[in-house]
């Protein structure tokens, strides 16, 4: 499966998430950027609230696109150990790279929410949503940190992933929805015609219509 671009992709994985449809119980937390114009085309099919839940990847220095591990907010960090071990890295660099990516999880807290408190998952079935999973540690930093928010249920929701990645979940969340899993999976840009990058502009943006669409 090849998705044309994120808002596809969006509206291929919502119609997976149907029986979600009109439950006042139910938030779509959207990972930025790439999640956003996914979850804003879930919470839209579902008659859904979306709201960001802002994760910063840690990425190994010198290779920023593998992942070592992500913090998210409520200084949560979860790291992939098997890279860590693997190359041998130093808590020293961990910490020096994750220093600098909480400053950008702070900046886009601002620019994303501005005034507006992040919303109250406590009893709530909450659908974390992004453009795909590679090895998945943006998405257990997300899960981690709502965790500890005592949602009812919390629902990962992704249009592709590596089919290991896909399955690892299954353990630990309540349901995983992976739209497509390609065996040779080799990347999530590669599932996509346009996987430019998503600007703070067009989630702004989103978030707006989001909100005037919910009243």
């Amino acid at each position: 499966m090849l998705f044309a671009n994120r808002r596809e992709a969006g509206r291929i994985l919502a119609s997976l998430l149907m029986n979600y449809t009109d439950r006042d119980d139910v938030l779509v937390l959207a990972l930025p950027r790439g999640g956003v114009p996914v979850g804003f085309e879930v919470a839209q099919a579902l008659r859904a609230r979306l709201d960001v839940f802002i994760v910063r990847k840690l990425g190994v220095p010198g290779h920023d696109e593998l992942a070592m591990g992500a913090i998210a907010t409520g200084g949560v960090r979860v790291l992939n150990d098997d890279v860590v071990i693997s190359l041998e890295l130093e808590p020293e660099v961990i910490d020096a790279v994750a220093a600098r990516e909480e400053k950008e999880l702070a900046r886009r807290e601002r620019l994303y929410r501005g005034a507006r408190p992040a919303p109250d998952v406590q009893g709530r079935t909450v659908i974390l949503v992004d453009d795909g999973l590679a090895t998945g540690s943006t998405m257990r930093a997300a899960v981690a940190a709502l965790r500890g928010q005592r949602p009812a249920r919390i629902v990962v929701a992704v249009p592709v992933a590596a089919p290991e990645t896909c399955e690892e979940f299954k353990a630990e969340v309540d349901e995983v929805v992976c739209a497509a899993t390609p065996r040779m999976f080799n990347g999530v840009g590669r599932w996509y015609e346009d996987f430019s990058q998503t600007t703070d502009a067009e989630v702004h943006e989103l978030l707006a219509q989001a909100r005037s669409c919910v009243g």
